[in-house]
């Protein structure tokens, strides 16, 4: 049978590219994200090409709906195996503009996201007698701190955290908890935060996206399929002793 693997942020940009990959790994893939339009197309596309695929609405700050499209996806596929915790959102916040409602809004969808997640996919292993690969979304913004996203880096920052210390609680079942560190990725999202960066400074999005690329090393901008196939790797077996980490995938934007 099948493994089954949960992607959420499915949708689009990277979580798309996820899916896709492990669709073609030969993975049952549940694609979660709130719109369900964008999710069929996914699933119509991954269909297409062979694969496996099933969409179910979910906002991850919810953590009954976290749980819920968990739930469906053992329903639906009779097994849980990998659980991607890809769902993010990326506001520009210069320090002296951040609001209440910018931390609660983030935290709740980036950190509160990862947590449940994590919840979710153990309580699934646990019921099914069998240990999983849960693998978060952090950022290069998760490993050194980037100007203007006081926010979000501090977010990807905490769920380096939650995957050392989950890593730690869940070996002694066999689950390994990863983490992907993306760089400067063609996504909606990227270029929205290109956007906002080029126009406080009053200049182009161009300019603002290359206040962030010119230091790869690779000297070009990832596409989502970069990142997928790191994921894939992580949620394959050649990373079975691998737990804790966080593998970065920035085309050398710094090196550890």
């Amino acid at each position: 049978m099948a493994k089954v693997a949960l992607v959420t942020g499915a949708g689009q940009g990277i979580g798309k590219a996820i899916a896709e990959r492990l669709a073609k790994d030969g993975f049952s893939v549940v694609v979660v994200a709130r719109h369900m339009d964008a999710l069929q197309k996914v699933v119509e596309g991954i269909k297409a090409n062979g694969g496996e695929a099933f969409a179910v609405t979910a906002d991850v700050a919810k953590r009954d709906e976290v749980f819920a499209a968990v739930d469906q996806a053992v329903e639906h596929y009779g097994d849980f195996n990998v659980m991607v915790n890809n769902a993010g959102v990326a506001p520009t916040t210069p320090i002296d503009t951040v609001t209440p409602e910018d931390l609660q809004k983030v935290y709740s969808i980036n950190v509160g996201g990862t947590i449940w997640g994590v919840q979710a996919a153990h309580a699934a292993f646990k019921k099914l007698g069998h240990p999983g690969k849960i693998i978060n979304a952090t950022s290069q913004a998760g490993v050194v701190g980037n100007p203007n996203l006081t926010v979000y880096s501090s977010s990807k920052f905490a769920i380096r955290g939650i995957t050392q210390v989950t890593a730690r609680e869940l070996a002694e079942e066999g689950t390994t908890v990863n983490a992907y560190a993306p760089g400067i990725v063609k996504t909606p999202m990227m270029m929205d935060i290109a956007h906002q960066v080029g126009k406080n400074a009053g200049k182009s999005d161009e300019w603002g996206m290359q206040t962030f690329a010119k230091d790869i090393a690779l000297k070009r901008l990832s596409e989502p399929e970069d990142v997928a196939n790191a994921v894939a790797f992580l949620a394959g077996p050649d990373s079975d002793y691998i737990t804790g980490q966080t593998l970065e995938v920035d085309g050398g934007m710094q090196f550890h």
